[in-house]
C-alpha cells in the first residue's frame, strides 16, 4: 500500500506508534530497531496490509491505545498533500483533545532538514518538542528520552563501550514554572559529553570532516507563538545565548550573521554544519504568552548524526536573565572552563518589557535594515529607556541606531547627531566598561565630534575589555593604519573574525576594504566577489569590486558590476569612474552630475573622490570640505582613502587633516 504506519497487530499498553510515509520507511525501521532493542515495543509493520473499514478501525483503536505518538516528518511527508499518514495524525490530534497539556504523548521526529514554523502538520505538533535524528539515526540519549517518556529510565551503552553520563541525567522532565531550568544542567552535561563520545556507528556524510572538534552554532529559535508575532524575541534569545557560549576559552562559537544565515531557509543540519565548519548544533523554538514563556533546545552531534539531548522549559517572563545565566552557568561548568559571565551587566534590567523593546529594536535594525525599520528601531529603543532610565543596553543601542540615521541618505543629519551624543553620554555614564558601547563611542568621537584621540582611546578601551569583540574596520581608519605590522596585525584580526563567522558579508567586506587600502587589490577583488556570492544585493559591494577591477584594469570585467549596483549613489560613482577610465568623458561627467543632482547631502564622499579622479583637486577638496562640515562618516576616510592620494600633496588637505586631528600618515600605499 501506498503509506505504511505501524505495527498493525494487538501491542502492550506502553508502546510507540510509529507513523510515516512510505518514503521514509527505512528511516522508520532503524528508529523502531532501536527502541526494540532498549525493551521498548515499537509498532512498527512493512507488511502489506490493506485498508478497509476494519483496517481503519484497528488503526484508530491502536492510536488511541499507544502510549507515545512518533510522527516521522520529512521533505516527503511535505511533498504529500495526501497520505494516509495525514489521517493517522488526525486520529492522534483528536485524541490529543481530552489530555491534560503536560502529558506526554506526541513526540515528532524530523529526520532532514525540514524546518518547524512552515511544516505542512497540524498545529498541535508545534506545541510540543521536536526531535531531529539526521538520516532517521537514533542516538542513545534519543532512546533514553523515550524511555523516560513511557516512566521506564534505562541506560543505553554505547557499543564500544565507551563511558556516558547516566540516563538519569539525559532523561526529559516536564518541570513546573518554578524549577524548570535546573534542567540545564541536562544541557551541559550533554556538551560535555558531546566533547568526549566516541560511537562506532553510521556518520551523516553531508558534514565536514574537517570540522573544529569543540565548535558549535546556536541557531535562531523559531517563533512558536500562535501569531507568529515574537519573531524578535526568540532570535534575541538564541543571540543571548549564544554571546554567553562565544565567551567561553576553548570553545568556537559560530558568531551571529552566520548563525543566523540559513533562517527561514529548508536547508538540512549537515549542509548547516559543513558551511559553518562545526560538528554540533543548537536549535530551539519559543512560544510566548503574556509574561510566559515555552523554550525548546535539543543538542545534535551532525557530523556523527547523533542527537545529543532536548528538553523543553516553562518559565516566567521575570526570570528571564536568570535562565540566560544558568544555561551559560551550568555548560561552562560542564566543559571545566573558565566563563566570564557578568563583567558587563549592561544588559540586565529587572524591567522585562524594556528587555523586550531591546530585542525588537536590535532585530528590526539589524535583521529588517531599511530606511523604516531603524526609525523603527529607535522608536522601540526610546521606550526601552523611558521603560527603564538606567538601561545601559538599550542606551548603547539607540545611540548605534541614531549614528546610523544621522549618516542615512537625503536627511539632515543635525537631529540625529544631537540624539547620538545623547544617548552614547547617557551610556557610557552607566557602563563604560562595555566594549560594544566604547565602539560606538569611537564612531561618533571620529564622526561628529571630529576627535580621533577619543576615538583612539575609546577603541583601546574596547579592545582591552573584550578582545573578541571588534570593529576591525573602525581601527585602522581612526589610526590611520594602512602598512607596515599595525595593517598586518588587523588583517589577522578580520581574518579570525571571518573563521567564527564565515559567512558574514560585512567582515568579508571589511576584509576587502582594508585590503584595498592597503594596496592588496587582488586580495580585496577576492574578499568583494566572495561578498556579492553570499549577499548580491549588499550595499557598495558591486560598485566597490567594479572600482577595484577599473585600479586593474580589467575595463570589461568591470562594467556589469557597476551597472549591477543596488545603491543609485554607489551605482553612478562606479559608472563615473569606469566611464572615465574609458576615456568617455561624456558619459562621466553625466554620471558626475547625477551624483550633484541626487547624492550632495549624502554622497560628498563619493563625489570628492570622482573628482580626485577627474584631476580636479580643488572641487574634490571642497566636497571633503563640505563632508566635514556635514559631520558625514566619510571623514573617517579621509586619511587613508586610496583614492584621495591625487590631493594628499595639496596644503588644503593638510590643513584639513589638521582641523579634524587626523594621523599626518596617510595614502601610504603606492
Amino acid at each position: 500500500m501506498e503509506d505504511m504506519s505501524a505495527a498493525r497487530a494487538a501491542t502492550p499498553s506502553g508502546a510507540v506508534f510509529l507513523s510515516y510515509a512510505s518514503e521514509d520507511s527505512e528511516a522508520a525501521a532503524r528508529i523502531a530497531e532501536a527502541l526494540r532493542a532498549a525493551g521498548i515495543e515499537a509498532w512498527f509493520d512493512k507488511s502489506e496490509l490493506r485498508g478497509g473499514e476494519v483496517w481503519d478501525r484497528q488503526i484508530n483503536e491502536q492510536i488511541h491505545r499507544c502510549r507515545l505518538f512518533m510522527p516521522i516528518i520529512s521533505a516527503n511527508t511535505e511533498a504529500r498533500d495526501e497520505g494516509y499518514f495525514r489521517r493517522e495524525w488526525g486520529v492522534a490530534v483528536d485524541r490529543m483533545r481530552d489530555m491534560g497539556e503536560r502529558k506526554a504523548f506526541l513526540v515528532p521526529v524530523v529526520i532532514d532538514g525540514t524546518g518547524e514554523r512552515h511544516a505542512s502538520v497540524p498545529e498541535r505538533f508545534r506545541q510540543v518538542q521536536w526531535t531531529r535524528l539526521p538520516s532517521g539515526e537514533p542516538s542513545p540519549p534519543f532512546v533514553n528520552r523515550i524511555a523516560g517518556l513511557l516512566g521506564d529510565p534505562i541506560q543505553v551503552i554505547p557499543t564500544d563501550g565507551s563511558s556516558r553520563a547516566s540516563a538519569s541525567i539525559l532523561q526529559p522532565r516536564r518541570p513546573t514554572r518554578q524549577t524548570i531550568w535546573v534542567g540545564v544542567g541536562a544541557l551541559a552535561i550533554a556538551i560535555a559529553v558531546w566533547l568526549g563520545w566516541r560511537q562506532v556507528g553510521p556518520r551523516a556524510p553531508a558534514a565536514s570532516s574537517n570540522a573544529v572538534e569543540k565548535s558549535i552554532a546556536v541557531l535562531p529559535f523559531v517563533d512558536m507563538s500562535e501569531k507568529h508575532d515574537q519573531e524578535y524575541f526568540s532570535d534575541g534569545l538564541a543571540e543571548e545565548l549564544l554571546d554567553q557560549l562565544a565567551k567561553t576559552p576553548g570553545l568556537h562559537v559560530i558568531a551571529r550573521t552566520s548563525s543566523f544565515y540559513f533562517k527561514g531557509k529548508q536547508v538540512p543540519l549537515g549542509e548547516i554544519a559543513k558551511a559553518l565548519n562545526v560538528a554540533t548544533v543548537l536549535e530551539g523554538s519559543v512560544r510566548k504568552s503574556g509574561d510566559h514563556i515555552r523554550v525548546t533546545t535539543q543538542l545534535i552531534r551532525v557530523d556523527r548524526a547523533e542527537h545529543l539531548w532536548s528538553e523543553t522549559y516553562d518559565r516566567d517572563m521575570r526570570d528571564v536573565f536568570e535562565v540566560q545565566d544558568d544555561i551559560a552557568g551550568a555548560v561552562v561548568k560542564a566543559l571545566k572552563l573558565t566563563l566570564q559571565v557578568g563583567s558587563a551587566p549592561s544588559d540586565r534590567t529587572a524591567n522585562t518589557e524594556a528587555y523586550a523593546l531591546l530585542l525588537k529594536g536590535r532585530y528590526l535594525f539589524y535583521e529588517q535594515f531599511t530606511p523604516q525599520s531603524t526609525r523603527d528601531a529607535a522608536v522601540a529603543l526610546d521606550r526601552a529607556v523611558q521603560l527603564e532610565p538606567t538601561y545601559a543596553a538599550a542606551w548603547a543601542q539607540l545611540a548605534r541606531v541614531y549614528f546610523h540615521l544621522a549618516d542615512d541618505i537625503d536627511t539632515d543629519p543635525g537631529p540625529d547627531i544631537e540624539l547620538a551624543r545623547a544617548a552614547i553620554k547617557r551610556a557610557m555614564a552607566l557602563n563604560p566598561n562595555d566594549a560594544a558601547t566604547r565602539y560606538i563611542s569611537a564612531h561618533i568621537n571620529m564622526a561628529f565630534e571630529h576627535d580621533p584621540q577619543a576615538a583612539a582611546a575609546d577603541v583601546q578601551a574596547a579592545e582591552r575589555l573584550d578582545p573578541n569583540l571588534t570593529e576591525p574596520l573602525l581601527v585602522p581608519l581612526v589610526l590611520g593604519c594602512v602598512s607596515g605590522p599595525c595593517f598586518e596585525q588587523h588583517i589577522r584580526s578580520l581574518s579570525r573574525d571571518i573563521e567564527r563567522d564565515p559567512l558574514s558579508a560585512l567582515a568579508i567586506f571589511d576584509r576587502g576594504f582594508m585590503r584595498w587600502y592597503g594596496g592588496d587589490l587582488v586580495g580585496a577583488e577576492s574578499d568583494l566577489r566572495r561578498v556579492l556570492q553570499i549577499s548580491p544585493k549588499f550595499d557598495s559591494a558591486a560598485g566597490t569590486l567594479a572600482e577595484l577591477l577599473i585600479m586593474q584594469n580589467k575595463l570589461d570585467e568591470a562594467l556589469p558590476f557597476a551597472t549591477a549596483e543596488e545603491s543609485p549613489l554607489y551605482r553612478r560613482w562606479a559608472l563615473a569612474l569606469y566611464w572615465w577610465a574609458q576615456h568617455r568623458k561624456e558619459e562621466a561627467q553625466t554620471q558626475l552630475n547625477a551624483l550633484l543632482a541626487n547624492d550632495a547631502l549624502d554622497g560628498a564622499m563619493e563625489i570628492a573622490e570622482v573628482y580626485a579622479a577627474f584631476g580636479d583637486k580643488k572641487s574634490a577638496l571642497d566636497w571633503m570640505e563640505r563632508d566635514y562640515d556635514y559631520r558625514r562618516t566619510g571623514v573617517l576616510y579621509f586619511g587613508t582613502d586610496p583614492m584621495l592620494k591625487p590631493v594628499a600633496d595639496d596644503p588644503r588637505f593638510t590643513a584639513l587633516m589638521k582641523r579634524i586631528g587626523y594621523p599626518l600618515k596617510v595614502n601610504a600605499p603606492n
